[in-house]
């Protein structure tokens, strides 16, 4: 997908100019993903 595509994508979910909204939300997940990986992946070195 092109940025262009995933622009106009966001464009009804961001109430902004741009993809502001959606971006914040792809960031926060990430976050919280990377925090769970890491999580699993500190509980399973722990058990060995």
């Amino acid at each position: 997908m092109s940025t262009d595509a995933l622009v106009s994508l966001a464009g009804p979910i961001s109430g902004e100019g741009g993809p502001g909204l959606f971006l914040r939300i792809i960031v926060v997940a990430s976050f919280v993903g990377v925090g769970l990986l890491a999580w699993i992946l500190l509980r399973a070195g722990r058990k060995s």
